[in-house]
């Protein structure tokens, strides 16, 4: 499965719940979804929170699963391919000089 096969399954999901409906109490606006997007990355910071890692890998998973689907979404109601985001950045990163720490 692709990226954006996992964008459609989401947008399915979110339109299902009606959440995408100009009355949706949980308006999917881009400002809503990078704050749910942090909120979801803090709860994966928990797991790790006293420990060097995470005691419950299920759980773990469920949260990143959290992170990757408000990122896909913000990507795309922003009109941002991910994809190609991602392959830009790393040919970026590629060749950029990083400091020894």
């Amino acid at each position: 499965m692709d990226l954006k096969e996992l964008e459609t399954l989401m947008h399915d999901f979110v339109a299902g719940k009606g959440w995408y409906a100009p009355d949706s109490p949980k308006p999917q606006t881009p400002r809503n979804l990078a704050i749910s997007l942090v909120l979801e990355a803090a709860e994966v910071l928990e797991h790790f929170q006293w420990r060097d890692s995470a005691r419950e890998t299920d759980a773990l998973a469920g949260e990143l699963a959290d992170v990757a689907l408000y990122l896909l979404q913000l990507a795309d109601v922003s009109g941002i391919d991910l994809e190609q985001a991602i392959l830009t950045k790393l040919e970026q990163n590629r060749s950029r000089e990083w400091p020894d720490p």
